[in-house]
């Protein structure tokens, strides 16, 4: 993450339950995939609006206490999944903490709005062509 946003480790909840996919009959026997939950209350360092930004991302992963739920299952071990889920929760911080630009509105110019009508003139000039001789005078 950065240096100034932490998620303490008070504020992450770990679970490994059973996995789909991949895994044969070591599938049913072992609980590899991870689903971590994050308190997002809880993370120290996140600027307020940093904090909505957050919030609004990850907003279809969010449980019913408003934690962030996050789940891997990636790979066939616990722990690569653990990893693969915590680089996840990592990548939408970092996301969160990048302020978007400010949009502001611009006119176009004289000389594109002139070039742009020449181009429908000449456009319309070419499909007169194709009318029959006469209908147009």
């Amino acid at each position: 993450m950065s240096e100034t946003v932490r998620v303490a480790a008070s504020a992450v909840v770990v679970r490994a339950v059973r996995a789909s996919g991949p895994g044969g009959q070591n599938v049913n026997k072992v609980a590899t995939k991870v689903e971590l939950r994050v308190d997002l209350a809880a993370i120290e360092g996140l600027g307020g609006d940093a904090r909505q930004r957050l919030r609004a991302l990850a907003a279809h992963r969010l449980d019913g206490d408003g934690r962030l739920v996050v789940t891997s299952q990636l790979t066939r071990t616990q722990s690569l999944n653990l990893e693969d889920a915590r680089a996840k929760v990592r990548e939408l911080i970092e996301v969160a903490l990048v302020r978007p630009a400010v949009r502001r509105a611009t006119r176009p110019s004289r000389s594109s709005r002139e070039a742009r009508l020449s181009g429908k003139k000449q456009r319309g000039a070419v499909k007169r062509l194709r009318d029959r001789p006469g209908e147009w005078a």
